[in-house]
Parts: structure tokens; C-alpha cells; sequence
């Protein structure tokens, strides 16, 4: 059985001229209070159709009125309190400019809140403008994954250039797996220390003087030595979930991704064309097996699609432009490798790749067309929710349900998917 997750990208509704008009449109109170309202109209409709999982995003400073997201954690406190079944998560936290210990802390409470209904999702970073603010204090710089990139938008950069967003990105990702490591090691362990970029204790060499001496007794062990100074810590609470939630990793489908989810289990989240994704399923399987994961072709991998569903293609097409097109030339033309033509708007989103639209037979045909290149255990389905209306989203999803879920899931049964 396929697992439709869903994400919702927090898109004040405006048109271009107001955000012009009314700018900065992010910070509209009335715009965005009723956006919230809605969004967990939405949440709770997912949980009564079998949903599995909803998810938001991390995004900071976004002025412009698109994907304001600076928060996931708390939206997901909210939605386990108001379903019953939906697992709630974030695709997901950005690891290169986050606290470790704080999203430990955050996930495993949330975990508890949710009854185990919870899942954990990690990215990079690719926009500038807030990945190098956040993540100052820790060398961080954003990274469009250069391995990744398409070869014409490569060629564009000069020599220095492409040098340079290598730099970044091999830093980026030193940042991302040490704090990704961080977080495994306070779910998974009693008590740790560290010693790199964060320092536990801090100063790691002298400790820290703690003068409350009952730690010694009842503390967690080893966490203070016998000269009353503290040389580990412990991170309350454990996640409720045995292990940890299942980890979700965002990325565009690059090598390094995939050699660093196989063998620790996590599940490759593609923001990708079907012709890069397939090309990674079996490499993602074969880096797992050698690490002991056995996983059939799609297994613990997710494919990631924008999407909308109407009664024709030409309704569908019109959709696109109402609630797409913007969010596409505005925010993706200027921060992804995707390219955006002012003469073809809607087919420079749908050439993407990332976008599947049409009637209901439509959309199941070309779903089905992909899913047999990779039979992907999750779909993400992602609505720029308001600039889409809410009952777009639970139609769309009650269609996506009825008319697409069931050919997907005769494809991945074979897994148990």
C-alpha cells in the first residue's frame, strides 16, 4: 500500500498586484490567521479520508507572502491534537542552521504528544537569505547540490563560481550529517557527549561546575564526575517511539543522499523528475543492502509531486495559472534549478517534471507510468494551500484517494508497501 503524505506550503493568498501593493505581504495578520483556520480544516479532513502523513515545511523571512513556514514544529503540535490517525511531521527541519539538541527535544515531546503518530523529516538548505543567517554560528551556507544541478545550469556559472558552490556544499554537508548525528544520539542514548562544532559539555575539557550533587546519584550515569563537574548530558525525554520516528530526508536525488540514507535507514525524499529518481532506486537499494537493509526497488523511498485534479485537462492547465504560476516564477525561478518562461508559464512549470495535473483517468495514467519506473512506498503530494482554496485541497485529495491510491498500491503490494 502506497502512503500518501501530504504537504502544505503556507502560501498567503494574494495576486501579484497586491503583494506588490501591500507589501510584505508575509506579514499580513488577517491573511494569515485565516490561512491557519483553513489549514487545519484541511488536516482534519485528511485524517478522515486514511491519509497518512501531514507535513509542512522550514522556511524563514519569506516577506513575500510564499511559504511562510518558520515554525513546523508547532503546527504539528496543534494537528495531533485535533486527528486521530494522521502521523505528523515537517519535511522538514534544516539541519545546517538548527539546534540539535532542541529538535531532539522538540521531536521526541512531539512524538509523545502525538501517541506515536509522528515522523521526522531533515533537509540541507538551499535559500541564502535565511540558511546563512541561521546558520552563522555554524559556518553553514546555503547549497543548491551542485552534483545535482542540471548541466546547463552549471555551464552558466564561471570556474570560481562552480569552485565556490562546491565549497559550500561540502561544508553544508558536514554540517547536516554531524547534526543529524547529534539528534540520533540523544533519542538513542541515556546520556552523550560531543566534541566538534557543538561541544557537550562546553568547555569540553574543564566540564561544567554543577553544584546540584544529586545528579551524581540520580542523574543519568557518567554524567557528572566525582569532582562535582558535569561531563555528559542526558536528553529528556526519550522519543515514546522505540528507535526513533521514521527520518525522512529531502533532496533533489543526488549520490551523496542516497549513500548517506541507505545504510542508516532513512527514506530519500525526491524533489526530482521520475528520470532522476528511478536512476537512485536501485542505487539507494544496493547502498542499503550493504549495509545490511534489504529494501525491494521503491521500498522506504518517497517521491515528491505538486499536482491538481479537475475535471479536464484544460480546467486543470487553468489551475495552474490561478494558484501555480506565481509561486513558480517568483520564489522556484529565483532559488531552484528550475527555469521559468514568461511566454510559456504553465508548460515551464509542468516541464518541470514535479508537476501532475489533468482529469482523474489523466492523472492515474501518468501516476502509474512513473510509479512503474519507481514503485515508491510514499507519494508526497504538495498544494500551495491558501493560493489553492482549501476545499481545492480536500477535493483534490479525496480524488487523489478514490481515483489514483488504489492503482498505486496493486504496483508496490508486492512489498507491502
Amino acid at each position: 500500500m502506497v502512503k500518501v503524505m501530504v504537504q502544505l506550503y503556507p502560501v498567503i493568498p494574494a495576486t501579484r498586484t497586491e503583494r506588490e501593493e501591500q507589501r510584505p505581504m508575509g506579514r499580513n495578520r488577517e491573511r494569515y490567521q485565516q490561512l491557519l483556520g483553513e489549514w487545519h480544516d484541511i488536516v482534519r479532513a485528511a485524517d478522515r479520508m486514511g491519509i497518512w502523513g501531514m507535513a509542512t515545511v522550514e522556511h524563514h523571512f519569506h516577506s513575500e507572502g510564499y511559504e511562510v513556514g518558520p515554525s513546523p514544529g508547532l503546527l504539528d503540535a496543534y494537528w495531533a491534537a485535533i486527528t486521530k490517525n494522521v502521523r505528523v511531521g515537517q519535511l522538514g527541519y534544516v539541519m545546517s542552521a538548527q539546534n540539535p539538541i532542541r529538535v531532539a527535544e522538540d521531536t521526541a515531546i512531539l512524538d509523545h504528544l502525538s501517541g506515536g503518530r509522528t515522523f521526522v523529516g531533515f533537509a540541507r538548505g538551499y535559500q541564502s537569505r535565511w540558511t546563512n543567517i541561521l546558520g552563522q554560528h555554524l559556518g553553514t551556507r546555503a547549497t543548491l547540490s551542485p552534483s545535482g544541478s542540471p548541466e546547463e545550469k552549471m555551464a552558466l556559472l564561471s570556474e570560481a563560481e562552480r569552485a565556490g558552490r562546491f565549497a559550500d556544499d561540502k561544508v553544508n554537508r558536514e554540517i547536516f550529517e554531524e547534526q543529524v548525528d547529534l539528534v540520533l544520539k540523544a533519542w538513542d542514548n541515556d546520556s552523550i557527549e560531543a566534541k566538534g562544532r557543538w561541544q557537550i559539555p562546553y568547555p569540553y575539557e574543564d566540564g561544567i561546575d554543577w553544584t546540584m550533587t544529586a545528579t551524581k546519584e540520580i542523574g543519568a550515569h557518567g554524567e557528572m564526575d566525582e569532582q562535582n563537574r558535569i561531563r555528559r548530558i542526558s536528553v529528556v525525554p526519550a522519543p515514546l517511539t522505540p528507535e526513533h520516528p521514521p527520518i525522512f530526508v529531502s533532496s533533489n536525488a543526488s549520490r551523496e543522499t542516497i549513500e548517506y540514507c541507505g545504510p542508516r535507514g532513512f527514506i530519500p525524499t525526491y524533489f526530482s523528475r521520475i528520470e532522476r529518481a528511478s536512476e537512485y532506486g536501485q542505487a539507494y537499494v544496493d547502498s542499503a543492502a550493504a549495509a545490511g537493509r534489504n529494501y525491494a526497488l521503491g521500498q522506504n523511498q518517497a517521491l515528491v509531486r505538486w499536482g491538481n485534479i479537475a475535471p479536464t485537462m484544460e480546467q486543470a492547465r487553468q489551475n495552474v495559472i490561478d494558484w501555480d504560476v506565481d509561486v513558480f516564477r517568483d520564489l522556484y525561478g529565483g532559488t531552484t534549478p528550475m527555469v521559468f518562461d514568461e511566454a510559456n508559464p504553465v508548460d515551464s512549470v509542468l516541464n518541470s517534471g514535479l508537476w501532475i495535473i489533468g482529469s482523474p483517468d489523466d492523472v492515474r495514467e501518468q501516476y502509474v507510468d512513473q510509479w512503474k519506473r519507481l514503485p515508491a512506498e510514499y507519494v508526497v503530494l504538495i498544494y500551495h494551500f491558501a493560493q489553492q482554496p482549501a476545499e481545492s485541497v480536500i477535493e483534490n485529495l479525496e480524488m487523489f484517494m478514490e481515483h489514483v491510491k488504489p492503482a498505486l498500491d496493486e504496483i508496490t503490494s508486492s512489498y507491502g508497501g
